[in-house]
């Protein structure tokens, strides 16, 4: 097993004050999909939170999916990530589409945020 493709407890924003830190000033990366908030980190590994609201994945299924998801993609891809602190929230189409497409725009997304991150690092 790969331990460098964990997901650890380091690598999540846990407190309000992280989520409202990076909701301050962030790099934004957008689509249909997701929005994905980026701030500079204070820890030494890049961190994810997420904010898939009731609002637009009403069934706590597909709020549940989505989160999976999120947490899969950027578990493979924070090898690659910048030391930064990421929120990612889903907007209403995301619980209708299918999984591959969810995998594909979180991908396009972790590029697009790896270079606008380059340029306050």
């Amino acid at each position: 097993m790969n331990t460098k493709a964990r997901f650890p407890r380091r690598a999540r924003l846990l407190k309000p004050a992280e989520y409202s830190r990076v909701f301050k000033k962030p790099v934004r990366s957008s689509d249909p999909l997701f929005t994905i908030l980026a701030s500079p980190g204070q820890s030494v590994d890049p961190r994810l939170g997420l904010a898939i609201s009731k609002k637009n994945a009403k069934r706590a299924v597909d709020r549940n999916r989505i989160k999976r998801i999120i947490r899969e993609s950027f578990r493979l891809h924070q090898q690659s990530l910048p030391v930064t602190d990421f929120v990612v929230m889903a907007k209403p189409v995301t619980k209708s589409r299918p999984n591959a497409e969810l995998f594909k725009s979180l991908e396009q997304h972790w590029s697009r945020l790896l270079k606008l991150c380059k340029k306050y690092s």
